[in-house]
């Protein structure tokens, strides 16, 4: 029998994710981007944890590993289409401009205002071309033309399309000069655009900044740290070698010395959960005060996480040879 994953999710998650699908441009299904994600993580959560059972991990630590993984999973997959979204839009903000220079020009040789778009939307101008097409065969199908530009903006998570859908509304409404309009909402558009990369290159020290406490200085500090802390295992297991009692108190009873109470392999795993917590927030971080946006740092994410934890394994190897003459290593 064919299990049909839709009636797994409540209808509004359905909608939700026809949304997102409708949003990212994505040629898919609800139903199928409901089996990737549930097949995908139940793989996931059978994988990880029979590899942490073989691992002869606890039970508990088993079950959370499986569960964690097959949520990221989850997780990652929205993620993706939110990035997917973001892409889609920033790619049309860089196109409308030139796509309502060319309708103004259009409706001012005394074309109407469907057919001036119609005729602007250019090979060039990608998706947005195949909308404005598939908008204008509505409106010949008898919809109404304000419904249709409406529709068209609800088709992309777009500021500025919106806005721009918004004036065309109100000045076929009370009366304008259309083609006027269209080219100074294509001049501040660019303006705008202008003024967002001005802002970006003033905050360039600040994302390098963040890029380096993120990516360099933590895993360098968490890297010193662990091989420190099995220095000093090694120092201690020594002198309880040679005094299997302890160290003696001198005089004040609470100072007395003892040995780490966190074992090294422990803190060499927490090292790495953070690196990679650490990486991953700075990437997204970076690019939210670099572009505005926190979702497009997904792309440098796998990078951040990558470089974090390289370093960090080449900062303890490299801190374990310095300190090799006591036994020190990894």
């Amino acid at each position: 029998m064919e299990i049909r994953f839709e009636r797994l999710v409540s209808r509004r998650v359905g909608v939700l994710l026809s949304r997102e699908l409708d949003l990212s441009g994505t040629k898919m299904g609800v139903e199928k981007l409901l089996k990737l994600m549930i097949v995908g993580a139940l793989s996931i959560f059978v994988i990880i944890s029979l590899l942490l059972y073989i691992l002869k991990f606890n039970i508990l630590i088993v079950a959370a590993g499986g569960i964690g993984s097959g949520a990221l999973f989850i997780v990652a997959v929205y993620m993706i289409l939110e990035y997917r979204i973001d892409a889609r839009k920033t790619k049309l903000e860089e196109m409308l401009p030139d796509y309502l220079q060319i309708t103004s020009a259009n409706l001012r040789s005394g074309i109407a205002l469907d057919t001036a778009m119609l005729l602007a939307a250019r090979p060039e101008f990608q998706f947005l071309s195949e909308d404005i097409k598939e908008m204008n065969r509505r409106i010949f199908g008898g919809e109404n033309f304000e419904t249709a530009l409406k529709e068209l903006s609800t088709r992309y998570r777009s500021h500025q399309l919106s806005h721009a859908i918004r004036m065309i509304t109100e000045s076929l409404r009370f009366g304008g000069a259309m083609a006027d309009l269209l080219e100074q909402i294509s001049k501040d558009m660019r303006n705008q655009q202008l003024t967002q990369k001005e802002v970006a290159g003033q905050m360039l020290m600040y994302s390098i900044f963040i890029a380096f406490a993120g990516l360099i200085a933590a895993p360098v500090l968490y890297g010193l740290t662990s091989q420190m802390i099995i220095v000093t295992d090694t120092v201690w297991k020594g002198i309880l070698a040679q005094n299997p009692g302890g160290l003696p108190t001198t005089g004040v009873s609470f100072l007395k010395p003892s040995p780490p109470k966190i074992s090294a392999e422990t803190y060499h795993d927490f090292s790495i959960a953070a690196i990679v917590i650490i990486c991953g927030f700075a990437s997204l971080i970076m690019s939210a005060i670099s572009s505005g946006s926190a979702i497009k740092g997904i792309k440098y994410l796998p990078v951040f996480i990558i470089l974090g934890i390289v370093i960090f394994l080449v900062v303890q190897y490299a801190i374990s040879v310095v300190f090799s003459g006591i036994g020190a290593g990894i």
